[in-house]
């Protein structure tokens, strides 16, 4: 959701930035739509940020000899940040 709504953020810029010739005296449409420009690329670099550090997984494994029997017991975890490991 983050990334639409940077990408609508820097719609709505360019079109006040370069599309607009109406003159306003108590408002500068050009600069208004260069900050929501700016603020639709922090938006978006946020978003990017945060879906890669989702997506991050954590691997555990764990190898021993079972002493009762003399077996060997494998265990192997995968979990990712956002879900709980059992």
């Amino acid at each position: 959701m983050s990334i639409g709504l940077g990408i609508v953020l820097i719609v709505i810029g360019a079109i006040l930035a370069f599309a607009l010739n109406i003159g306003l005296d108590w408002i500068d449409l050009q600069l208004v739509g260069y900050i929501l420009m700016a603020a639709g690329a922090v938006v978006v670099v946020l978003g990017l940020v945060l879906l890669a550090r989702r997506r991050r997984t954590i691997s555990t494994s764990q190898t021993s000899i079972d002493p009762a029997s003399g077996t060997q017991v494998r265990r192997d975890e995968t979990s990712a940040p956002d879900s709980t490991a059992y």
